[in-house]
């Protein structure tokens, strides 16, 4: 699956049980674009481990931080609508060993990425609102 708002690939993933009702839609599973970052909707997600590495070496690897991370990620676009599902989300991050803050720090400064959203902007109203 492509990218609808820039035509690069994404990563696929599907979306656990415990996520679902922290995410927008229906569907089992998201994919997060290679290059800016956006969340989309995936009807039939892949049953394996999802390869956010291929984003940036910025997303953790273990899936237990990884597939939140991921949902922060692609839901910071809409921080005010879905603040506290973020703040879930993030938090879960945490209780999974990894600094969320962090990673949108390196995300923001990775020169392979535009993100859609200003990554160190959200990540100064996320400081302000947690």
């Amino acid at each position: 699956m492509d990218c609808p708002d820039c035509g690069a690939g994404t990563v696929p993933f599907r979306v656990p049980e415990e996520y679902r009702s922290l995410v927008p839609g229906e569907e089992s599973g998201a994919a997060l674009c290679q290059h800016c970052l956006s969340l989309h909707p995936a009807d039939d997600p892949p049953t394996e481990p999802p390869a956010f590495q291929a984003i940036s070496t910025a997303f953790p690897s273990e899936p237990d931080a990884a597939v939140p991370m991921a949902l922060v990620v692609g839901l910071l676009a809409n921080l005010a609508l879905y603040r506290s599902e973020i703040a879930d989300l993030l938090a879960r991050v945490e209780r999974a060993g990894t600094d969320p803050l962090l990673v949108l720090d390196r995300l923001a400064r990775d020169p392979d990425l535009e993100p859609a959203v200003d990554l160190a902007g959200r990540r100064r109203q996320l400081e302000q609102l947690l």
